[in-house]
């Protein structure tokens, strides 16, 4: 299945301030009342398509906003504040109403709006058994736990809104810890729904061995897995990969992806930028290269320019390969990571052997030689944020794993310029009236 065309996304992507959606006319789709009274199936199985081709709107301002402040990149392009404020220039705040922030944190939330609206649709129509409406409330709630899991990442202690259901009486931010409680819930809750279920929709062919009840569970439990070692709940953290896709010796690649087409009204990987460009090109830190391993196999992720470039007295002397083409899939969650979330987790709770083994093998994969020195806890969470670094640059992550391991810092990260501070998390919008 392709993505839908994207015009007929009116009904689900209406224009919103903060957490809200107003109800418009929309001549190519449903409206918003006839699908909350009896809604049919294909304007259902609309509401899924919809909200999986929401999911990947955005995801480059969370890319470059993110790995732009844990010095993984810089995005060179028009816009100084990419190397302004994102960089802490001259002890720069971050703006609370602007488009690294505001970018990322709507377009998740109004994915969150579909799923609530296909969640509220579920439970006035006829036109699918039980068994079916429970497959599409696992979907929506799996859905909307990541995206509100994706919102927490970026504002950390500022909390986030959890109950959004009701446009006209939004729910308090809540605080990190309730807000993990909360995304935990979802995600167990769509995990419980898949029980007996049944699948009456389609998902796009990102979604290929993920797309039945059983399957599609192994994707919610591997987002589990993930959000309970962000919450420090390492012991969850194994239980869930063990009912993941998680394989030790599986292949890495592995797992649910957001496709890309030039099909009309399809969009392009929003990361992918073309080799050798003067403007709007992601280019990598040169510590990237500076601390590299010899031989390690994700180097290719990045390219050599044919001349260094530079911009705000800042300079590279690569720019990214981490996409051949502008269709190409971009990951979820792969198996690399939950081999890496179980030696984390492992090594947090003194298995150093399993913690070992799982290091060994993204090590060796990647052309490197097995892990040298002795294998201690600290020795192993180490290695674990320096594989991650590797492994995951440029997918919105790193900036997160450096707070989780208390690295966040100027003690850690480079300063390129005198006077650049680093920022620890997103403030709340403006837009939010906090």
């Amino acid at each position: 299945m392709k993505y839908i065309n994207l015009s007929i996304l009116a009904l689900l992507l209406l224009a919103i301030q903060a957490c809200t959606i107003d109800d418009q006319a929309d001549p190519n789709g449903p409206s918003i009342n006839s699908v909350l009274n009896n809604a049919s199936r294909a304007e259902l199985n609309l509401l899924v398509a919809g909200t999986e081709s929401a999911m990947r709107v955005g995801w480059d301002g969370y890319v470059t906003a993110t790995g732009s402040i844990a010095r993984e990149m810089y995005l060179f392009d028009a816009d100084p504040r990419n190397t302004e404020d994102l960089l802490g220039k001259e002890g720069t705040a971050l703006d609370a109403n602007t488009f690294y922030l505001t970018g990322p944190y709507n377009t998740r939330y109004r994915v969150v709006k579909n799923c609530n609206l296909l969640l509220g649709a579920l439970d006035n129509t006829s036109s699918v058994s039980e068994t079916e409406k429970d497959g599409y409330r696992a979907f929506a709630n799996t859905i909307k736990g990541l995206m509100m899991f994706q919102v927490l990442n970026m504002l950390n202690d500022n909390g986030i809104r959890v109950d959004v259901a009701d446009p006209k009486n939004l729910g308090p931010f809540v605080t990190k810890a309730e807000a993990f409680t909360a995304i935990r819930a979802i995600l167990d809750e769509g995990y419980a729904q898949l029980n007996g279920a049944s699948f009456a929709f389609s998902l796009s062919e990102g979604f290929a061995g993920f797309d039945s009840p059983s399957t599609f569970g192994e994707f919610n439990r591997a987002l589990a897995a993930k959000v309970a070692l962000y919450a420090g709940d390492n012991a969850a953290a194994l239980t869930h990969l063990n009912n993941s896709f998680f394989d030790l010796n599986g292949e890495l690649k592995t797992g649910p992806k957001h496709v890309f087409s030039t099909s009309s009204g399809d969009i392009l990987n929003p990361v992918y930028k073309a080799p050798g460009q003067s403007g709007d090109q992601i280019i990598v830190h040169n510590d990237y290269i500076a601390d590299a391993e010899a031989g390690d196999a994700r180097l290719q992720k990045f390219g050599l320019r044919l001349n260094p470039t530079s911009q705000d007295g800042l300079n590279g002397t690569h720019e990214t390969r981490l996409y051949a083409s502008n269709v190409s899939p971009i990951d979820i969650i792969r198996n690399e990571e939950l081999i890496l979330i179980y030696a984390e987790a492992s090594a947090r709770t003194d298995k150093v052997n399993d913690a070992l083994t799982a290091i060994n093998r993204i090590r060796i994969e990647h052309g490197l030689d097995p892990f040298q020195g002795t294998p201690t806890s600290a020795a192993l969470l180490d290695d674990v944020l320096f594989q991650r670094r590797y492994s995951f640059w440029s997918e919105g992550q790193y900036m997160f794993d450096l707070r989780r391991f208390g690295r966040l810092n100027d003690t850690f990260l480079p300063i390129d310029r005198p006077g650049d501070i680093i920022h620890s998390q997103f403030p709340i919008p403006l837009t939010e009236g906090q």
